[in-house]
């Protein structure tokens, strides 16, 4: 009986060796059993690692899954413009920054004026309300906006992420102020009077008689023919997002940075 029992304490004791993985440090491992045939009687068990996805990863999934669900490209905006944007606007929704969610302004200047560069968008139901041209400052650039600034005279756009303010009526006719909620790069908007207005320097019957829109202090003009209803669709604590693929922007902003 005892040279029995120590036979079989053996093979078991070199079944359980056989059977079991081998345990490596590192990425979590879940054990898949390979399929068993005649040849193979015992369950051999395999190793596969899970990669846990960065909250970065997943943001990069969710902006290019949204992307093409609202067929952004169809409308000339670039990818890097929305996943900037949707990024900022979900940190600042969070910081309670931005109090009207339903909506989501961007103004990409990676494109020329001559393109419809201005969206309004709707976070809720996944879609574009608004898609239309929108004027740069005069010492930005030409047709395309190259540079940027905060400081007052400049006559040059700002960068960067905004929240809508209030309405008023002023020469332009409706117009919307807008808070600039980077520091050093865009919260001098209200000194320097950049608001959201309607120009006739800007929009299709204007282009039809020039090589490219027209340009303002510094303000995202927008044609005149459709300035009261987008401001009323933005107007009151929504986001707006201005993008261009400048690099000291994109490295120095908080937001994007958070």
């Amino acid at each position: 009986m005892k040279r029995t029992y120590k036979k079989m304490s053996l093979s078991v004791l070199v079944c359980f060796l056989t059977v079991s993985p081998v345990i490596k440090s590192g990425a979590a491992e879940t054990k898949e059993p390979l399929t068993v045939n005649s040849t193979n009687p015992v369950p051999v068990f395999t190793s596969v690692k899970v990669v846990a996805k960065s909250a970065a990863q997943k943001l990069a999934e969710e902006a290019i899954g949204l992307y093409n669900q609202m067929d952004l490209g169809s409308y000339g905006m670039s990818v890097s413009a929305f996943e900037y944007a949707l990024k900022g606007y979900k940190y600042l929704v969070e910081q309670g920054k931005v109090m009207k969610n339903e909506v989501l302004s961007i103004c990409d200047f990676s494109q020329s004026s001559r393109k419809k560069r201005f969206y309004v968008i709707d976070m809720a139901e996944k879609k574009v309300l608004i898609n239309t041209w929108v004027a740069h400052g005069r010492n930005s650039g030409g047709e395309f906006a190259r540079s940027f600034s905060n400081s007052p005279e400049s006559h040059k756009s700002s960068l960067g992420f905004y929240v809508t303010s209030n309405t008023y009526y002023g020469s332009h006719g409706l117009s919307l102020k807008i808070e600039g909620l980077e520091k050093n790069i865009n919260d001098k908007a209200d000194k320097r009077n950049i608001v959201i207005h309607g120009s006739n320097y800007v929009g299709e019957d204007y282009l039809s008689r020039a090589a490219m829109n027209g340009r303002s202090y510094g303000c995202p003009a927008l044609p005149a023919d459709e300035t009261d209803k987008i401001i009323e669709t933005i107007k009151d604590g929504s986001c707006l997002f201005i993008y261009h693929p400048t690099k000291s922007y994109i490295q120095k902003s908080r937001v994007l940075n958070s």
